[in-house]
Formats: structure tokens, C-alpha cells, sequence
């Protein structure tokens, strides 16, 4: 067993990469199609990088009890099981954007080979013959290119091609009209485009939706003379309809980068001269090789070090503000206390983001309180991935809420909740000071201030002359030692709060001892100590 958390390369990844991992843990060089050798090299495993050789599937999972994220060294997941992975706790992440510039330059190179005959015209002269008339070309220079998904990529295609003079249209319903001018776009509907291009390149993701999305109707509509381009996802474009229209001379020509199934080596259309294919190169480039490594590499340093991850596919919130990260590992903590103070099932908790915060993304915040509320209850690993979905199976209604108003405090985070017997708990914190020190600030409409440490022991009571000398009488005789202790009084409810920071878990059966001496309502210990 290591002692540094084990990453596992189950494909040959770039200097780079294993650079950018850093000296913190144990590289371990697996073969992702050798499943024997990779299910023992991934026993021990923290976080496996894979490419496009490795199926990362349930069973991988099943191996691997410790691993807590997968990355793929590029764009496409088509190899990792993401819903599977999600159920195990395992965090999925990938490098959307390592390709882009690579997948755009490929569009832009297979739309001036169709446009001037490369292909067949460097085939003819490799074979001896000297072809030059048949091989007359078109210029790309006032000529309609119609761009299908005006994304990251497809915006680059934009752009480059209007250095070459052509007119730009555009399609995609996500694109405002504002964003298609900044890229010199006019954005029409699809009919309007595979009316009007001369050239129709297409970006736009796999999804059910968009399979065959240009089919034998679509091709009637072109131009005769019109090239189609597909450098984005296999299966977008219907290769039977592809060939029919190429036969029919429906359309002028065609290059194709991607395949409904992969490798694709003998379909009809690769004999034809205005037909340009290539297998798979979009990203295989040895800048997006290493761009999409040395991501990955440090999504794993973060998903190691406990933090959220921009880049991981099955966690919501994105990029997590400066302002708010330090409050994670609090929030976290706060949805552990929480879950000590409940006796029985959660039915509905709320994640409050108050004060200035409220003004940025918090939704990172939501993942960490959900992933503190199970941390202590379920067996299996709890991580940001899988906490809504244990939120989930349990019939828990979450939600998140901001609010500007905030008393005393820049920020205060809360989570509340509400259990199946009609309880309704709440815990407040902040972090205060320049070295933005953990507390709670309020428990249950107590009002206090106390520093989150590994060991709290929390009690309510009705207030009295001689509860706190009775705590610290049964604690001292058990040899626990009181590191600090706060009372918050409650003189609406004639109740008191005894919160106490102590040096190590309670000896078993302490809690219950003091429970009953002191005539306690709600009794909770909480190990906020980190195991490993």
C-alpha cells in the first residue's frame, strides 16, 4: 500500500503530463487494454488517466474501491462509463478544451483541399500523371460558408475562414445574435443554411438529437456544387444518405474526419475522388496531445486535494471563485453537524449563501454541505460527485439560497433541514480573520461563536445553576479534556446551548452519561478529524 496517493496511467501520456502530476504521488504505468493487469494496478489506485484505448466502465469502478477520479486526456468520453462512475463517487473529467485550435485548423485545411482538389490531384501525380485540367478548383473568396454549431470551435472556423474572404452564416440556437456579429456570423435557420452555403461545416455534439442530423433531406436542399465537412462527432452526418447524394451528384463533395463506428476503413464513399477522409485526426496534434495531459493532470491535483474541479463533467457548479472557495471545507463541516444534531431522516436541507458571495457562483457550496451531511452516514464514498445523487435515492429536497442581508459577518453560510418527524435544525458559520479561521456562528437560534476543531460535543438543556460544573465534573472524570466551551443562552425558550471543544472522541457511553445528568433534549458529539 502507498503512503502517496497512486495514479495510474493506463495509456502512454506525454513527459509533460507526468510533469505537471508533480513529485505528490506514486505514477504507476498500467495497459488499459490488459484488464487483468489494470484492475491489480487499480486496487490501490486514487485516480486513473486514461485516452481513448481504455474502457473505463462499471467493473473498472468495481476494482478500484479507492479511486476517486478518472480523467481522459482529451475531448470525447465515448470510453468512460459516465453514469457508472457517478453512482461510485468517482469524479469524471476531461480537457474539453485541449482540441480546439487542433479541430479547427483540420475544418479549415479539409474545406481549401476540397476547394482545390489536393487529394485526388496529388494521388494522380504520385501515379505518374500530370492532371491539370481536370483538377481546376474553386476560389473560397465570396463564397458562403455555413457553419452548423457556432461554438468553440466552430466560432474558430468562422473566424479563419473570413480571413479568406468568404461570407459567414451561421446555425445555433444557443448563439446570440450579438456573439454571431463579434465572430462575423449572420445566423440564419437550417434550411436557410444548407440552402445558401457553398461550403457546410458542422459542430455540434452527439446527442441523440443531433444523430443523422444531416440526412437525405438535408442534401437535397444543398447546392449541388456545395462540400459538407464533418471534423466533430461520427454519426452526425448519415454516411448511406452521404453516398446516395455523392452518387446522385446532389452535393459537390465531401471530407470526413469522424465515423458512426471507428475504425471505418472500406465505406462506399472512400473511393471517391471528391471525397477527402481522414481517421479520426482532429485532435491529434502534439500540441493538443499535451494541452489535454497537462489539464487533466491538474484536475487530478485538485480532485486529490479535495477541491472541485472546473473541468469534471459530472459536477455542477464550474469554476469556483477565489471569494469562495475557503468556505468548502467549512460548508462541509457545517452539513456534518448538522447530520450529528438530527435523530432521524432528512426530508428537505437548505445551503444558504449570505453576504457579499451572494453576488457569485455558490452552487460549488451546495455540493460540499450534501457532501458533508453523508459523509458520516453512508458506506459508501461520498464525494461532490455522488452526494446529490445519495440525496436523491433518500427522497431529500435540496435547495440553494442567497441573500445580500447579513448580520455582523461579511458572509455567513447556513445549512438547514427539516427531518421526517417535523424537526427543523440549523447551523450557521463564517471564517473570520485574515487567516480565515473556521466557526459556527449558530445553532438552532443560539447565537455564538465557536472555532470548528477535529472534536465537538454539543448540548441543549433547560437553563439552569449547575449544568456546566456537572459537564466539566463528568468529563474530567472520563479524562477528557475541555479545550474550549461556549453557552449561548435562549431566554424566550428559558434553554441554553453548551457547545465544547474537546481534545479527542468521547469514551463510549460518555455522551448518553451527560445526556441524562444534565436532563439534555438534543445531545451530539462530531469527529471532524480527517481519516484517511
Amino acid at each position: 500500500m502507498s503512503t502517496r496517493p497512486v495514479v495510474v496511467l493506463a495509456e502512454e501520456l506525454s513527459p509533460a503530463t507526468v510533469e505537471a502530476l508533480g513529485p505528490d504521488f506514486e505514477i504507476r504505468q498500467s495497459d488499459g487494454t490488459d484488464r487483468a493487469r489494470l484492475f491489480a494496478d487499480l486496487a490501490d489506485a486514487d485516480a486513473v488517466m486514461v485516452r481513448s484505448a481504455t474502457q473505463a466502465d462499471a467493473e473498472v469502478f468495481s476494482q478500484a474501491p479507492r479511486l476517486k477520479v478518472v480523467a481522459r486526456a482529451g475531448v470525447g468520453l465515448d470510453n468512460v462509463d459516465v453514469k457508472a462512475a457517478t453512482e461510485a463517487g468517482v469524479m469524471v473529467v476531461n480537457a474539453p478544451t485541449s482540441n480546439i485550435v487542433s479541430a479547427a485548423e483540420l475544418t479549415c485545411a479539409h474545406i481549401l483541399g476540397l476547394a482545390r482538389n489536393i487529394s485526388p490531384a496529388h494521388e494522380a501525380l504520385k501515379a505518374g500523371e500530370w492532371k491539370r485540367s481536370k483538377y481546376s478548383g474553386v476560389e473560397l473568396q465570396d463564397k458562403v460558408l455555413g457553419v452548423v454549431g457556432l461554438g468553440r470551435i466552430g466560432g474558430l472556423v468562422a473566424e479563419r475562414m473570413k480571413a479568406f474572404g468568404m461570407e459567414i452564416i451561421a446555425f445555433d440556437p444557443y448563439v446570440t445574435s450579438a456573439r454571431a456579429h463579434q465572430l462575423g456570423a449572420q445566423l440564419v435557420t437550417l434550411e436557410e443554411l444548407y440552402e445558401q452555403a457553398d461550403v457546410v461545416t458542422v459542430h455540434m455534439p452527439k446527442t441523440p438529437e443531433t444523430i443523422g442530423m444531416i440526412g437525405p433531406e438535408q442534401f437535397r436542399t444543398m447546392k449541388s456544387s456545395a462540400f459538407v465537412v464533418n471534423v466533430a462527432r461520427g454519426g452526425l452526418i448519415d454516411e448511406e444518405a452521404l453516398e446516395t447524394a455523392l452518387e446522385a451528384g446532389e452535393i459537390g463533395g465531401a471530407a470526413i474526419d469522424v465515423f458512426s463506428a471507428e475504425p471505418s476503413t472500406d465505406l462506399p464513399f472512400f473511393s471517391r475522388e471528391n471525397v477527402v477522409v481522414t481517421p479520426h485526426l482532429g485532435a491529434s496534434t502534439a500540441e493538443a496531445q499535451e494541452k489535454a495531459g497537462v489539464s487533466v493532470a491538474k484536475s487530478v491535483r485538485l480532485a486529490l486535494a479535495g477541491e472541485l474541479v472546473p473541468d469534471a463533467v459530472n459536477v455542477a457548479g464550474g469554476a469556483i471563485d477565489e471569494l469562495v472557495r475557503p468556505g468548502i471545507p467549512l460548508i462541509e463541516k457545517l452539513g456534518r453537524v448538522l447530520n450529528a444534531l438530527a435523530s432521524d431522516a432528512f426530508t428537505d436541507v437548505e445551503t444558504e449563501a449570505a453576504g457579499e458571495i451572494a453576488e457569485l457562483n455558490v452552487s460549488a457550496l451546495q455540493l460540499a454541505a450534501l457532501k458533508g451531511l453523508f459523509t458520516d452516514v453512508v458506506s459508501e464514498q461520498v464525494s461532490y460527485v455522488n452526494a446529490p445523487v445519495l440525496a436523491e435515492q433518500r427522497g431529500i429536497a435540496t435547495r440553494l439560497t442567497t441573500t445580500s442581508e447579513v448580520e455582523d459577518y461579511r458572509n455567513a453560510l447556513t445549512v438547514r433541514g427539516a427531518t421526517s418527524s417535523g424537526t427543523n435544525l440549523e447551523v450557521r458559520g463564517t471564517l473570520t480573520g485574515p487567516k480565515q479561521i473556521e466557526k459556527i456562528v449558530g445553532i438552532n437560534g443560539y447565537d455564538l461563536e465557536v472555532t470548528l476543531t477535529d472534536h465537538l460535543v454539543i448540548f441543549e438543556y433547560a437553563d439552569r445553576p449547575g449544568v456546566v460544573g456537572a459537564l466539566g465534573r463528568i468529563l474530567g472524570e472520563k479524562g477528557v479534556n475541555i479545550a474550549g466551551m461556549q453557552v449561548s443562552q435562549s431566554a424566550k425558550q428559558g434553554s441554553a446551548l453548551a457547545v465544547l471543544a474537546v481534545d479527542a472522541a468521547l469514551p463510549t457511553g460518555v455522551l448518553e452519561e451527560i445526556s441524562a445528568e444534565v436532563g439534555a433534549t438534543l445531545a451530539a458529539e462530531v469527529d471532524l478529524e480527517e481519516h484517511q
